[in-house]
C-alpha cells in the first residue's frame, strides 16, 4: 500500500514543481526531474495527480490562492481606491520578493502556453486564462466602478477598460521584481538600483503619481 505523503513532502513536492514549470515552462517541465529532486518516486507523483496538467493545475492554484490572499488583505484594510492601490502595490513589490516564482510560473504561461483547458477542483472544467485572470478582473472592474459611483475618479471612465489597463501595469510590475529581463528592463529606464527594496517607496510612490493622473485628471 502507498504510505501517504506528509504534508512537507507535499509542500517540497508542490514548490519543486512550481519553480520547474515557472524555469520551464508547461512543455519544458519534466516530471521525473520534478520527481527526483522532491525526493519521491515518478509513481508517487502520478498517484497524487494523476499526470503533469494535474501537478500544474495544482501549481497554479497554490500560486493564485497566494495572490488571493493579497486582494483579501487589500480589500479588508479598506479605505478610498487610491489608498487600496498603494496597498496593492506595496503588497504587490512584497509578494514579488518573497515567491518570485510564482509570477515567473504567470510569465511562462503567458509567453509559453499551457493546457487550455485545466480541472480545477473548485471549478470544474475551466479554461487557463479565465482561471487565473476572471478574480482580478472582477474585483478590480468592481473596485473602480464603487470608486466612480462616489465621485472619487473620473466620470468618463470605462471601468472594465480601467480595470485592464491597471492589471497591466500591475502585470508588469510583478515581472520587473521576479523576471531577469524585466528587472534588467526597470534598470535601464529607472536605473541600476530601481529594483532593489531600498527603492520600492520610490517606485509605489511614482506609481501612484501616474495613476492618480490617469483617474482623477488634472483634479
Amino acid at each position: 500500500m502507498l504510505k501517504p505523503l506528509t504534508q512537507d513532502q507535499i509542500d517540497r513536492i508542490i514548490e519543486t514543481a512550481i519553480r520547474h514549470f515557472a524555469d520551464k515552462g508547461f512543455a519544458g517541465a519534466n516530471i521525473n526531474k520534478i520527481a527526483a529532486e522532491s525526493g519521491v518516486s515518478v509513481g508517487v507523483l502520478y498517484k497524487y495527480y494523476q499526470d503533469k496538467t494535474g501537478l500544474f493545475t495544482t501549481c497554479v492554484r497554490q500560486s493564485l490562492d497566494y495572490l488571493d490572499t493579497v486582494f483579501r488583505e487589500t480589500q479588508a484594510a479598506g479605505g478610498t481606491l487610491m489608498e487600496m492601490i498603494e496597498s496593492l502595490i506595496r503588497k504587490s513589490q512584497e509578494a514579488a520578493r518573497e515567491h518570485p516564482e510564482y509570477f515567473r510560473l504567470y510569465h511562462q504561461i503567458t509567453v509559453s502556453g499551457a493546457p487550455e483547458q485545466i480541472n480545477d477542483s473548485e471549478h470544474g472544467n475551466v479554461n487557463v486564462t479565465e482561471l487565473i485572470e476572471g478574480g482580478s478582473a472582477q474585483l478590480y472592474r468592481r473596485l473602480l466602478q464603487e470608486a466612480k459611483d462616489r465621485g472619487e475618479i473620473r466620470a468618463d471612465i470605462d471601468p472594465a477598460m480601467f480595470a485592464f489597463f491597471f492589471d497591466n501595469l500591475m502585470m508588469m510590475l510583478h515581472f520587473a521584481y521576479a523576471c531577469d529581463y524585466y528587472r534588467d528592463r526597470m534598470q535601464v529606464y529607472c536605473g541600476p538600483d530601481a529594483a532593489d527594496a531600498g527603492r520600492d517607496e520610490a517606485v509605489r510612490k511614482q506609481l501612484m503619481t501616474f495613476m492618480e493622473g490617469a483617474f482623477r485628471g488634472g483634479d
